[in-house]
């Protein structure tokens, strides 16, 4: 945790009140006293810091804060991700991982090979996927949340709403092995555009969806010849995006 992360509604006065896993990394991990200044920030909003104006140092932990929030969030990541629904597992890593690295709103869709029960899973409301994308921030030094999308229906969401989405990207990238073209290879030009990638289900996207994605025009590439789990494809791919972004 690299950032005190708060509520808009926890802010009375000037003042925050901890008294959960944040008050105990403060009191046991930080080991901090009365009249430190710690770094905090308000979940979409502004970063400053805290200055603890007291604190109970045993269980139940408690620290109260005199907040100053004087720097504006970072803007939006330029960057989103089309995921095919994982397991929920794999999903809870994933949403606190791509949140650490950076991103501006995950898609989550349908596929052929996603398995129905995923989508009854309860990491997919609110209040149990927050949680993952505020860790993500905490280890990123960021207030900004990702927004997540739902769709349970490939065929109207690629056919409908994709279309819609593409012309607010520069380029739509579509992970597939079984293409010569790499990463280097798709993104070419420098833009001050948004990049989509887009990572399939265990066992990849069938061919009936990969057509869909390259009429709508997503342009495949691979990463190699090694085959990666979902979670670990997602952040090598990312990261290799915002390596080649730094060159364009």
């Amino acid at each position: 945790m690299n950032i005190i992360l708060f509520e808009k509604n926890e802010l009375r006065d000037g003042c925050v009140i901890l008294g959960d896993h944040r008050a105990k990394h403060i009191v046991k991990v930080l080991q901090s006293e009365e009249g430190d200044s710690i770094r905090v920030g308000m979940v979409d909003g502004a970063i400053g810091t805290g200055k603890i104006r007291s604190m109970q140092r045993k269980y139940p932990f408690s620290v109260e804060l005199s907040v100053q929030l004087t720097k504006k969030p970072a803007p939006p990541p330029a960057i989103d991700l089309l995921l095919a629904l994982p397991r929920p597992i794999m999903l809870k890593r994933i949403l606190s991982q791509v949140t650490a690295l950076g991103v501006g709103r995950i898609f989550l869709v349908n596929a052929n090979r996603v398995e129905k029960s995923f989508w009854d899973a309860g990491i997919l409301n609110v209040e149990e996927y927050r949680p993952h994308l505020i860790h993500g921030l905490e280890q990123a030094v960021d207030t900004r949340l990702p927004e997540i999308h739902q769709y349970r229906h490939f065929r109207p969401f690629v056919e409908d709403q994709l279309p819609l989405l593409a012309s607010q990207y520069s380029h739509l990238l579509l992970a597939h092995p079984h293409t010569e073209k790499n990463l280097s290879q798709s993104i070419s030009s420098a833009t001050e555009k948004r990049i989509l990638y887009a990572v399939g289900p265990e066992g990849g996207w069938v061919d009936f969806e990969v057509e869909k994605f390259l009429t709508v025009g997503l342009c495949p590439f691979s990463i190699g010849t090694r085959i990666l789990k979902v979670d670990t494809a997602v952040v090598a791919i990312h990261s290799r995006i915002c390596q080649e972004m730094e060159h364009c």
